[in-house]
């Protein structure tokens, strides 16, 4: 139900019909208390440089896949990042650093899928502020922290801003309720950079873009013990069942059929908790999931032993040129600062 909801709305966001004008009054209302509440925050400054990676659009951009790409090729470059997020559908605010195995339902399913894959200090709160603080206090070697969404959490002073456009653009181009934008699409011109992820949607902005590149990698097993490429899969004409719960499983799904992967698409809503399993009535003899999934997965029982269950690696590599104009702005900044 969750699920049909999700796609109703964005599909309505996609025009200008009825609802959205219908709505309208109300989105002068919620881009006047935006705006006033960014006035009036003050932002703190962390004793190390910040890089934003968020979105103007509700969700479903692909920023976590690029935030972890992010990190890895900061990694590569000598970085010693650390990540910080509100952690969605937590149960408590309070800061909190993520392990590997720690619980999705504390630390939230994206993070944890963070922690898990980049290996570098993750840590969750409401307050970003007061996260980067806990992890700049548990690893003082962190040079650089890397925020994954938060591009409206002005409380924490940034010096780059990444805005990632997904798959559905900016929809109608109207602000929340209606449409999709938490904020107007003249905020990309203040960002540093825009990723288009997995879109070639024309906006006007002046701001630099560079495109994230998504390809599907092989197929592993829950419990990690076997794996297999995904036309290994297609050859076995076995009954597949693809299922995600992600904001945007439309394109999960796609990228499987174009390894010749047919089958039944079980959309779950995004952030889907796995309380029930879903997959307890399946007769298919693969299942495959996506990497956000999985982290949630591995936590129940019945279905972590479920040995039809196959986790699809998601690869996003990005441009190396954007990679550059962090490090450039990132000199720049500091080269000021040490010179004032």
């Amino acid at each position: 139900m969750r699920a049909t909801f999700e796609s109703w709305l964005h599909r309505q966001w996609t025009k200008r019909g009825l609802l959205a004008w219908a709505l309208s009054p109300l989105s002068v209302v919620f881009l006047c208390i935006a705006r006033n509440r960014r006035m009036k925050t003050k932002p703190h400054r962390l004793p190390v440089p910040v890089v934003v990676v968020g979105n103007i659009y509700v969700g479903g951009t692909g920023k976590t896949p690029v935030t972890i790409a992010l990190v890895k090729e900061l990694v590569k470059r000598g970085y010693h990042p650390g990540v910080v997020s509100r952690g969605f559908g937590r149960k408590e605010d309070a800061p909190q650093m993520v392990l590997p195995d720690s619980p999705a339902v504390n630390v939230g399913d994206e993070p944890l899928l963070i922690a898990r894959q980049t290996q570098v200090p993750v840590a969750v709160a409401r307050d970003r502020v007061a996260a980067a603080l806990l992890l700049l206090d548990k690893h003082p070697e962190c040079d650089l922290i890397i925020s994954d969404d938060g591009l409206q959490h002005y409380a924490l002073a940034r010096d780059v801003e990444l805005a990632v456009v997904g798959a559905r653009g900016l929809g109608n181009g109207w602000v929340l309720p209606a449409g999709p934008l938490r904020e107007p699409p003249s905020r990309l011109d203040e960002v540093d950079a825009i990723v288009l992820n997995a879109t070639e949607d024309s906006f006007d902005s002046r701001t630099p873009r560079f495109a994230a590149t998504a390809t599907l990698g092989r197929a592993k097993s829950l419990d990690g013990t076997r794996c297999l490429s995904l036309d290994d899969i297609a050859q076995m004409k076995k009954p597949v069942l693809a299922a995600a719960g992600i904001a945007a499983p439309g394109r999960f799904f796609a990228m499987l059929r174009a390894h010749d992967i047919e089958g039944p698409e079980m959309e779950l809503g995004d952030h889907y908790a796995f309380d029930d399993n879903p997959f307890k009535d399946s007769k298919e003899e693969f299942i495959l999931i996506t990497g956000k999934d999985a982290v949630k997965c591995r936590q129940h029982p019945d279905i972590a032993q479920d040995p039809r269950i196959y986790t699809v690696e998601y690869l996003v590599d990005i441009d190396p040129y954007l990679v550059d104009l962090i490090e450039h702005k990132l000199k720049e900044k500091a080269q000021k600062e040490n010179g004032s």
